[in-house]
């Protein structure tokens, strides 16, 4: 297929799957009343669940050709993963995957959304400063024929043979019918930055744009200061409120939101929030925020345009920060959710000053190359 790509690509690869591809998803698992982690199922596949980029890599001779989940494609991003996945890859084939970056401390999801970057020299300059590595775990194609219909187990075991010889930065990720193997990673493997573990159905077949998979990922609650909130895009309500914790120098850091509000609950949570709006910015923590100085105290304060949508409001609302909120999450990263928290109840009983990070569970560091065997 030869033609415009979307954000001005050219996809000219001939590949019996073509870009654009909606990868195929996983739905979360909640474990059963046995307690158990892992979802039942017998010869159940298990593998990390990277934290990072989507990514189904098309590779046809020398063109090589990243698309994402959304279908844009990402090549541009990384160049520096083009010549290793033309030297790992067969001449044809499409492989599903996961973009990341690999740090000493584990997987640094910050440092791979500074890669979307529109100017081609910071590109350049980061893809030298903060290279990436891919993690394959599906093949979709090779050479003239599909597998989107042929069973995982033998996707697998001929995406096995594909990267018998691949050498850094690209990966195999490992995978496992062993559930206590599994329930090990699901512990061990989070203190290298991973987000979980996936299941899949040995005889599964590929399906793209279906949640055909499960997901395991870590669930924990923390006690947060709701410091503002933003209005939800509908302009009714409350669209997320913006929690924080204090550090060992009282100061409060902005991590993250806690969002999904039903209809309904917008507007009473506007309502709830009214009588804390009055002298909201007397004395606030992000304050200097307010008054267009983020960023310039090292705080992790809300606000700034967004790399995800540049005309994103990214606004807030202070309001006296004297409300608690205890909220589910699911891992942190760098000292920030690493997704949006889900709000559980208030907490009248907790003053703010006791909402710490000292709270939080810190997973016990694991080093990627042992994941990888390497």
């Amino acid at each position: 297929m030869t033609g415009p790509g979307r954000n001005g690509s050219v996809e000219s690869v001939q590949l019996p799957v073509l870009p654009p591809l909606k990868p195929m998803l996983a739905k979360p698992y909640p474990p059963g009343k046995d307690g158990d982690v892992l979802p039942p199922g017998d010869g159940m596949i298990f593998e990390p669940k990277w934290d990072g980029f989507r990514c189904i890599v098309f590779r046809d001779g020398d063109e090589v050709e990243l698309g994402s989940r959304n279908e844009r494609p990402l090549t541009r991003y990384f160049p520096e993963l083009l010549e290793p996945l033309r030297r790992a890859l067969p001449d044809r084939a499409v492989v599903d995957g996961e973009i990341v970056v690999a740090t000493d401390a584990g997987l640094d999801f910050d440092a791979l959304q500074q890669r979307l970057h529109p100017a081609e020299s910071r590109v350049n300059r980061l893809a030298a400063e903060t290279p990436a590595s891919f993690v394959a775990f599906d093949l979709l194609a090779l050479g003239d024929d599909s597998l989107l219909a042929t069973p995982l187990f033998e996707r697998r075991r001929l995406l096995e043979q594909v990267l018998a010889d691949a050498e850094p930065p690209v990966h195999l990720t490992p995978v496992t019918t062993d559930r206590d193997l599994a329930r090990d990673w699901f512990v061990r493997f989070e203190g290298a930055g991973l987000d979980g573990v996936i299941a899949k159905a040995p005889d599964g077949t590929y399906l793209p744009d279906k949640r055909a998979q499960l997901k395991v990922k870590h669930k924990r609650t923390a006690d947060c200061v709701v410091a503002g909130y933003r209005v939800h895009k509908s302009g009714d309500g409350v669209g997320s409120l913006l929690l924080g914790l204090f550090d060992d120098e009282a100061a409060l850091h902005h991590i993250g939101v806690a969002s999904s509000f039903t209809a309904a609950k917008r507007p009473e949570l506007l309502a709830f929030l009214e009588p804390y709006l009055e002298g909201a910015l007397e004395d606030h923590p992000w304050q200097q925020w307010v008054e267009a100085q983020a960023h310039e105290t090292g705080q992790r304060l809300p606000g700034g345009q967004s790399r995800w949508n540049a005309d994103k409001d990214l606004s807030f609302v202070p309001v006296r920060a004297e409300l608690v909120a205890e909220v589910a999450y699911e891992n942190l990263l760098n000292g920030r959710l690493r997704h949006g928290a889900r709000f559980q109840r208030w907490r009248p009983d907790r003053e703010p000053a006791s909402c710490t990070y000292a709270q939080l569970d810190q997973a016990a560091p694991f080093e990627l190359h042992q994941i990888f065997g390497i």
